[in-house]
């Protein structure tokens, strides 16, 4: 009987039968491009820049007052005052945009929004004195009832349910408001169908015609806004919002969304949220050549300093590849809370 052959013979056995095999040579051996810092700049696909950063602040009625949002470390709602230093240190910063959203005292809310359309209302007066104190800061405003509704919808409510054409009509009368304030651009957040084509002709009829409209054109039932309604007390007071924004299970929808806000007028449009929604902001990008936005949402800001705080990542490294991803999926313009933390990061 023979004796099983030694591991030490098999071996060798192995390394014989592999030496006189020929050796293919490594042809592309792509970490050439790596290896050192310098060249992975020149050769870097995507670039993110202040310049494509738009800042959402929250601002509030009152006097020199600053309240951090509980959920949303280092974001606050600031009162109008405390709002232009804000603004000035981000234009400074080189952020060229910023994005106004309000927090309205609870008794100056109703089903129908009235307050949306106050010429002497909260954001008027803050798109007036930003105008004045910062000319050349783009300031994009919130179209949509939720702030202003009793009800925390986007739209009027009528037996449970929420009604399209009479909100376009309230929506319509809040965008000549905040474009005769000096807003450059409007932003509909509220997914009614067919108001950006209304705000489009409404604006051109009373000679607002270099008054922009960013949509939100692909803006899904996010589980992610959760923070952004602290912030402004704006949860909906019954039921969700799935009657109006997108599901999130969809990709085609959000084309054919985007196809009618273009066809309606719109300047730039956007999807909302970000992180969650990448493949989107990428079929999106390759279906048209207007500018396309994508909100970095509280939620996914919230996230991320929460891991933060814990030790769990490294805040900025991780704050930097998420808004490169962004970017990489095809943003071009990236609302986000970190706008000021990147610009300082950018500078390094």
């Amino acid at each position: 009987m023979l004796a099983p052959e030694s591991p030490i013979l098999e071996n060798r056995t192995a390394t014989a039968v592999s030496s006189s095999q020929p050796i293919k040579p490594i042809i592309h051996r792509p970490r050439r491009l790596r290896r050192t810092e310098t060249l992975r700049r020149m050769v870097r696909e995507n670039a993110l820049r202040v310049e494509d950063l738009i800042y959402p602040l929250f601002v509030m009625e009152g006097e020199g007052q600053r309240e951090e949002v509980p959920s949303m470390p280092g974001c606050y709602r600031y009162t109008l005052d405390l709002l232009l230093d804000e603004v000035k240190q981000a234009y400074q910063l080189g952020i060229s945009a910023i994005a106004l959203f309000p927090l309205i005292p609870y008794d100056q809310k109703d089903n129908a929004g009235t307050e949306s359309y106050n010429p002497n209302g909260l954001i008027p007066r803050a798109v007036r004195a930003i105008k004045q104190a910062v000319p050349e800061m783009v300031v994009i405003t919130d179209v949509a009832l939720d702030p202003y509704s009793s009800e925390g919808h986007d739209g009027i409510v009528q037996d449970g349910k929420i009604l399209n054409d009479e909100t376009v009509a309230v929506l319509v009368k809040q965008a000549l408001v905040q474009a005769e304030a000096g807003a450059d651009f409007v932003a509909p957040s509220d997914m009614m169908d067919g108001r950006v084509g209304a705000i489009r002709q409404a604006l051109d009829a009373e000679g607002w015609i270099n008054v922009g409209i960013l949509s939100y054109a692909a803006k899904y039932a996010s589980a992610y806004y959760g923070p952004f309604r602290d912030a402004l007390d704006s949860a909906p007071k019954f039921g969700d919002k799935k009657t109006y924004q997108m599901d999130a299970a969809n990709a085609r929808e959000a084309i054919k969304e985007v196809e009618m806000d273009i066809a309606e007028g719109a300047d730039i449009v956007m999807v909302k949220p970000a992180l969650a929604y990448l493949d989107i902001i990428c079929r999106i990008k390759q279906h048209t050549n207007l500018p396309v936005a994508a909100y970095n949402v509280s939620g996914e800001y919230a996230m991320i300093k929460a891991a933060a705080q814990q030790g769990w990542i490294d805040e900025n490294k991780v704050i930097l590849e998420t808004l490169t991803s962004i970017k990489r999926a095809g943003a071009d313009l990236i609302l986000t809370y970190f706008a000021k933390q990147v610009a300082l990061l950018l500078q390094q």
